[in-house]
């Protein structure tokens, strides 16, 4: 059965701005923000810093970039940091941090994210002229590959805490950070506390077709200012899609909840699925990660025969599936994909036999 719209689950980023916030990017009071400033872009910025409860913040044109930049910031080439051997600043980035930086990642297995601190204490390298300098402490909350678990509040306390008093610096991948918020009840600035820097997304579950911003003391934002302009990271009349970052932090970081419950939904679908497994079995926010059974071939066998009846996911492995709830999927949507999943994990054992 082929449906004429298409429920797709890959990404929160697939989002489209709605009338509302694509209203205020039409009307968006702009400024060219390399030579001064761009007014829309400053309020952008004020209002993420007080909702972080940092000095200042400042947009980017992505997560990618505003992690880059907190990397570069932070270390000297041959410096190393410290991070899970998942996180996204490691696997997702081109490992820029080398390329761009000269800064070498140290990884750490943690479970589906969490790393806890017994497994860093060890890790800082004396100061000698053979080694790397450890430098600073990367975490990513909620992480994406563990299937948008959120960090233990205590942990990261803990972490944080033990680098600060060893002279580590520590940064926060907060991209879907307002989702940690709203799952755990816990404030936006008590997580970013604990960080010199953070960074947030706009352009995943909030909505907005573009950008990211970094938050933290006045002096390193003033830092990645010029970093930003070196990675080709300043843009001219911004307000038009700063505009719309605005409006999805304004108004859709409480209805995160919504997508939470939806996955969930969508988990407990899974479940039901005999040749089917949710990795791991908690579901924390709107990310949902299941693997396949390799009766039913690979991932990406399975995702195309649940495309082919209305519903896009992501292969993220040869045996795990990734899905994504978020403000483009309904509650109706999400329950007309449980049973398709349904439908195409039995149809497939059938044929698999």
């Amino acid at each position: 059965m082929t449906m004429n719209r298409m429920i797709d689950l890959r990404s929160d980023t697939v989002t489209r701005p709605g009338a509302a916030m694509r209203r205020a990017m039409a009307e968006a009071e702009v400024g060219d923000d390399v030579i001064d400033v761009d007014p829309t872009v400053e309020r952008l910025e004020r209002s993420t810093a007080e909702i972080l409860g940092k000095d200042a913040a400042l947009f980017m044109p992505s997560g990618s970039m505003s992690n880059q930049i907190a990397v570069r910031i932070h270390c000297k080439p041959g410096d190393e940091f410290l991070c899970d051997v998942n996180c996204h600043i490691y696997n997702y980035e081109q490992a820029a941090f080398a390329q761009l930086s000269g800064v070498v990642a140290r990884t750490v297995e943690g479970e589906h994210g969490v790393l806890q601190l017994g497994q860093l204490v060890d890790l800082i390298r004396p100061i000698n002229d053979h080694l790397a300098r450890t430098r600073l402490v990367c975490l990513e909350n909620t992480h994406n590959r563990g299937a948008g678990r959120v960090q233990p509040y205590d942990v990261v306390e803990s972490i944080c805490g033990w680098a600060r008093e060893r002279g580590l610096r520590t940064h926060l991948d907060g991209a879907r950070l307002f989702n940690a918020v709203v799952a755990t009840g816990i404030a936006a600035d008590a997580w970013a506390r604990h960080f010199d820097t953070v960074s947030v997304c706009f352009s995943k579950g909030l909505g907005a077709p573009v950008g990211s911003a970094l938050a933290g003391p006045s002096d390193m934002i003033r830092e990645a200012r010029r970093h930003r302009k070196l990675f080709g990271g300043g843009m001219r009349q911004a307000g038009v899609i700063a505009a719309g970052a605005l409006y999805g932090l304004e108004h859709h970081r409480e209805r995160l909840a919504e997508d939470h419950e939806k996955a969930s939904r969508f988990a407990a679908a899974v479940r039901q699925c005999e040749s089917l497994r949710l990795v791991p079995d908690r579901v924390d926010t709107n990310i949902v990660i299941f693997e396949v059974d390799r009766s039913l071939g690979t991932a990406a066998a399975f995702v195309d025969s649940l495309e082919q009846r209305g519903v896009r996911m992501l292969p993220v492995s040869a045996s795990r599936v990734r899905a994504v709830t978020h403000l483009d999927v309904s509650a109706e949507d999400v329950d007309l994909a449980c049973g398709l999943l349904t439908r195409t994990a039995d149809a497939m054992m059938v044929n698999s036999r």
